[in-house]
């Protein structure tokens, strides 16, 4: 039996799953890590927690599943991305902590891109919108707010990379300076049509091409691991974005299949075939994974809180002590209240792209508490779903797009907000029997390349549903609702 090893670095916890050569999980270990924020809308990480967390769950996760190490075939890594790390080359110490993809530090400088009228340069080139989200402006603030960085750089001893790049470097002891093209897309330094760095951006940020890694298919040989991490040198041999790699777990390999994960945000990906679909809409044109050389592009719509909206019930307002909580409070709210919460802790995502908005909660009554709250906040990620669904429909009109969404993440084990998702989209949502589609498609990747798992056609095949969910919510209702929210999101806009 052969086994592949996917790291899944997310935004608040590292995990590290064992699956075997028929995709079972096998055995998991995870652990948390501490988020810091410096100030309001800044959010970052410590490089050595991001290292440590995946070294050591790594381990435990090899020791639970009482394996040799000679039988781990693979690694596959998936990780949050955008978020920006820059190090030393010689000695592989950061220069700074993490800068977090929610971090909205540059809005400032990307508000004057904008007034500069660089706008449609960077949709053409990048697919994407000049927003603070994405790396390049958080590696031109390193650059320019840290002592000597930028000059350093320029002598090439400084490397940049998302958190990908970082753990490569790490796990192959300063070896390999890698990145997959979709990792690579997220950083609004990257050509996603020409299929190479932007050297017009990297002039435009003052920012040292030397410092970029290569960019590799996302099913590709970046090097092996330090024999004394596993007792042997290991391959790595699978990359891709958190969410690039749950559209490749959902089996989203066909144009017009669409899947939503929902974690600390919530990300939508709607495969366009292989040819780049430049959005109206505000959405993001992106590169949904990458084999043999050959792109397959995506429209995206990011929404910045989601599981995160559950978070802050429990560790800010305290009405939780845990997010299955959450559930029988909605079941248990006062229907006659609508109650409205709109998280834009961190500004809004697609389709508004706010970076200053701020958190609103609308139709408070003497009666409100945390019942209706715990339903206002999974209620507000259906809505803030249904604006992407809407606004990729109005991208995509062929018909080859599908009515059904593929929904995984930690939010879609809760039955409750997933039937009101279908209720507010109306539309079919379909929820597999393996939740943790972002590490199952990193680690097919990371198999596939290897000859240790199934094929594409096979993998394909061997997608389950656990459940689908239809729409049971009236018209009238699900329009009263859905108007509730446009009203609300535009007075959190305005104010």
């Amino acid at each position: 039996m052969k086994y592949v090893l996917a790291i899944d670095q997310g935004t608040t916890s590292t995990r590290a799953i064992l699956f075997d050569e028929s995709l079972n999980v096998v055995a998991q270990a995870q652990e948390e890590f501490p988020q810091i924020f410096p100030r309001s809308g800044w959010v970052e990480h410590d490089p050595s927690d991001l290292w440590g967390t995946t070294a050591g769950t790594c381990r435990e996760v090899i020791e639970r599943a009482n394996i040799d190490t000679a039988d781990v075939a693979s690694i596959g890594i998936t990780n949050q991305r955008e978020t920006t790390v820059v190090w030393d080359r010689k000695t592989g110490e950061p220069v700074h902590n993490a800068i977090v993809w929610q971090d909205r530090r540059t809005a400032g400088f990307c508000q004057d891109l904008r007034d500069a009228g660089h706008a449609d340069m960077f949709a053409d080139r990048t697919g994407l919108l000049i927003d603070p989200y994405f790396s390049a402006t958080k590696l031109k603030w390193i650059l320019d707010h840290v002592e000597s960085a930028r000059a350093k750089a320029r002598k090439g001893d400084l490397l940049f990379g998302t958190v990908d790049t970082f753990l490569i470097w790490k796990l192959t002891g300063g070896k390999s300076h890698f990145t997959d093209a979709t990792n690579a897309a997220r950083t609004m330094l990257y050509d996603i049509r020409k299929g190479r760095w932007s050297q017009t951006i990297c002039e435009l940020f003052d920012i040292p091409m030397n410092m970029l890694p290569e960019v590799k298919d996302s099913a590709d040989e970046f090097g092996h691991s330090r024999p004394d991490l596993f007792g042997r040198p290991v391959p790595i041999c699978g990359v891709a974005g958190d969410q690039q790699a749950a559209t490749i777990g959902q089996a989203c390999f066909q144009p017009g299949m669409l899947k939503s994960t929902y974690g600390t945000g919530c990300f939508a990906l709607l495969n366009t075939g292989g040819t780049p679909v430049k959005s109206k809409n505000r959405l993001l044109t992106t590169i949904a994974y990458q084999l043999d050389g050959k792109p397959t592009y995506a429209l995206e719509g990011s929404i910045f809180i989601a599981g995160a909206v559950v978070q802050w019930l429990r560790d800010g307002l305290k009405i939780i002590r845990d997010a299955s909580e959450t559930q029988p409070l909605a079941e248990s709210a006062d229907d006659t209240q609508s109650v409205v919460l709109v998280p834009a802790f961190t500004g809004l995502g697609a389709p508004y792209w706010n970076p200053e908005c701020r958190g609103a909660v609308f139709g408070l009554t003497r009666n409100s508490g945390p019942n209706e709250l715990a339903k206002a906040a999974l209620e507000s990620v259906g809505y803030q779903t249904r604006d992407l669904l809407d606004a990729m429909r109005a991208d995509w009109t062929t018909d080859a797009a599908s009515s059904v969404l593929r929904v995984d993440g930690g939010m879609s084990a809760s039955d409750w907000a997933m039937q009101f998702l279908a209720d507010i989209i109306d539309a079919p949502v379909d929820r597999p029997k393996v939740l943790e589609t972002t590490a199952l498609g990193v680690a097919w990747l990371a198999g596939m390349k290897v000859g240790a798992m199934p094929g594409q056609d096979e993998f394909v095949q061997q997608w389950e549903l656990d459940r689908q969910f239809q729409s049971k919510m009236p018209e009238s209702i699900r329009a009263q609702k859905y108007a509730n929210w446009q009203r609300a999101v535009s007075a959190t806009l305005g104010y």
